[in-house]
This record gives structure tokens, sequence and C-alpha cells, in this order.
């Protein structure tokens, strides 16, 4: 088997030693090339590139960004019969997306994790989220666990100013705190668009989630749309106010153990296969994290069986 091992060492917790562990178990099992990453899009590019020279697998090691690259550049040419498989190494802070795969957050439990899975053949299949934007000439992004419009799109867009600083819960929490405080600008009203509805208009933000939790406060999970799954549609979590008592109350249900997500003030979605939004203004959008600039309109679309990940 023909493998590619892409290492962003300048994820959380990516480390020197830890890359040199994590290649040498998988030069033990697989022909392996190992892409040090050394800027934004090269995990993107070095994923594509292993696709068209005909890699069996392509394994990410750094954090949710460096995976998301990864997904996009194995997908380039959309999901086919032939594209790589996806092996997951967490190395960053969130991991969201290995998180939710079950995979262990120490690199080194889920390198054993990934080399058992690779002996015994064991692999699952994934949907994905597809972002497509007005004004990018008809080209889309891939998000393995959440996109949005709004406040949480102004707070990747601060953390991504801070780019000198490791991009920890706490750094999220400040950068969340500031932008709801002071968000810089107003916030643009946002229109709804889901399939067999009627339009559903004054929203103020929108997340559109691929599985479950939509991200992590340290150890404890946050989530929005419990039943959301990579084997189902998306989940859809909007707000029609950022009230303090609107936000308050829907953190404090996201971190609850029970489904009790709910009011007049929410629009929830579960297991939908797209939906559009459309704002007057541009607003800021945000795709696994990832600030991609801000637009007006915005198909998010649910792409089943998009990939094989090796778990």
């Amino acid at each position: 088997m023909r493998a590619v091992l892409v290492v962003n060492p300048k994820a959380t917790a990516t480390t020197p030693a830890g890359r040199d562990v994590l290649a040498s178990a998988l030069a033990s099992a697989v022909k392996l090339d190992v892409v040090e990453t050394d800027y934004r899009g090269h995990a993107q590019a070095a994923a594509a590139q292993a696709a068209v020279d005909g890699a069996h697998l392509v394994v990410a090691h750094g954090g949710d960004g460096t995976v998301n690259e990864v997904v996009n550049g194995l997908l380039a040419a959309g999901p086919r019969s032939d594209t790589p498989m996806l092996g997951v190494v967490p190395g960053g802070s969130a991991n969201v997306f290995a998180r939710a795969l079950g995979l262990p957050r120490n690199p080194v439990e889920a390198t054993h994790v990934l080399l058992r899975a690779l002996a015994r053949e064991r692999t699952r299949r994934v949907g994905l989220g597809r972002v497509e934007a007005d004004g990018d000439g008809g080209a889309h992004r891939w998000f393995t666990f959440n996109a949005g419009m709004g406040w949480d799109a102004d707070v990747v867009e601060r953390v991504a100013r801070k780019r000198g600083k490791k991009a920890t819960t706490s750094l999220y929490a400040r950068s969340a705190l500031a932008r709801y405080v002071r968000p810089g600008r107003g916030r643009p009203a946002l229109t709804l668009e889901i399939p067999g509805e009627a339009p559903i208009e004054g929203l103020r933000l929108a997340f559109v989630s691929n599985t479950d939790p939509w991200t992590y406060l340290n150890s404890r999970p946050i989530r929005l749309n419990p039943g959301c799954t990579f084997e189902g549609g998306l989940g859809l979590f909007a707000l029609r106010s950022l009230s303090v008592p609107t936000v308050l109350g829907a953190f404090r249900r996201a971190l609850s153990t029970a489904d009790k997500q709910h009011g007049k003030r929410l629009v929830r979605r579960d297991d939908i296969p797209g939906v559009v939004v459309t704002s007057a203004e541009p607003v800021r959008l945000q795709c696994d994290g990832d600030l991609l600039g801000e637009r007006k309109r915005v198909v998010f679309t649910a792409v089943p069986d998009a990939l094989t990940v090796v778990v």
C-alpha cells in the first residue's frame, strides 16, 4: 500500500518526536512518503497530488485545519471510486473531526488505532458537507464537521489575526466574548431557504453541522444538533437574536447531556439535505474553523458517502 503522511509541524500538539514515531510506525506497514507543510494550502496541494499519483492512503497529522485541507485535496475532482482513503492522527487543540470518529486525542494512541485498522482493513464511509458561495466562480469547499455565517465566523476571523498565538480553547473563548461585545460592524439579517419550506427571515447567525458535537470546551462536548451524524444529512442551528438571555440559554443547553435546544428565537433542523443562506450585506463565512471571507449567498449541501476513512 502506498501512503502519504501530511504533517503540520506548527499544529498545537504536533512535535518532531511525535512525527518521527508516527512516520516510523507507518513505514513498517506501508510504502510511505512524508510531506511537512510550510504554507497555507500546502496540505491540500499535497493530498491532491497524492490522489493524482495513485496513493491508496493519505494520513493527516495536525489540527482540524490540516484535516480539512487534506480532505479538500483528496476530493479536488469530487468523490470517486479511486479516491485515496483518509487516515487521521490528531495534532491540534480541538480535533473535532478525529474525536467525532472516536479516535483518541493522544497522537501515539491514535497511531496504534490507525495501524490496527490498516491491519484489519477496517474502514468507514462518511458523508461530508459542501459549501458553495456566490462570487467564487463555481468553486466549492468541503467541510468535515461545521460551517457557519455570522458570529462564529467573526470569532474565527479574530483568532486568525492572532496567528502568532496557539489556537487554544481560552483564545477562542476570549475572541468569542470580544466579538460578541464589539462585533466591529452591524450584524446583517440572514434568510434561510430550506427545501420544502417557506423562506425564514431575520436570523443573526447560522451554524451548519455535519456531525455532533460541533466543538469542545476542553474535554466537554458542545452539542447543537445531537442527532447529526456522518451517515445523515446536515444539522442547522440558527438564532433570530443574539441577546444575552438568548445566547446564554443556548450555550447552557449546548453543554447539557440532554437534547434540550428549544425556543422561539431558535430555528433548528436535523438531517436536512441542505440550506441556502442569504444576506443583503456581506457576512463572514467559516468552514471547519477556516475563514473563507465575506459572502452574500452561500449554499450548504450534504454529500453522503463522500470519503473512506481508516478508523
